[in-house]
């Protein structure tokens, strides 16, 4: 029998949301802050009132690539390996950290995006 996939539900990104918020009030930030599935599918959303809503892109680009967006963006400078890629996922790929991958057994399961 095969081994179940693990997935985020709907009750796990709003348990993420939530201490998310809390952090971003334990901080005294701002926030805008996403959680998306294995495809970078947007499962829940919350955003502060004065925050852009870029969240959403920094999940679905840590989703998609692997690793965090702050990863990202030290191989995303002139000269490095993935310079341009600030131009994949049709323009929405974010190379600037607060993008996290969520994994289980090593596999990516999807993403959150953290004040």
């Amino acid at each position: 029998m095969p081994e179940p996939i693990a997935t985020l539900t709907l009750a796990d990104a709003k348990a993420m949301i939530l201490a998310a918020e809390a952090r971003a009030s334990r901080l005294c930030v701002a926030y805008s802050i996403a959680v998306v599935d294995s495809g970078g599918h947007l499962l829940h959303f919350s955003r502060g009132d004065v925050c852009a809503p870029l969240a959403v892109d920094k999940a679905h680009t840590a989703a998609m690539f692997g690793p965090s967006t702050d990863a990202l963006a030290r191989l995303a400078q002139p000269g490095a390996e993935l310079y341009g890629i600030k131009h994949a996922l049709s323009g929405r790929a974010i190379v600037f950290g607060g993008g996290l991958p969520v994994l289980a057994n090593g596999t990516v399961i999807g993403a959150e995006s953290r004040p």
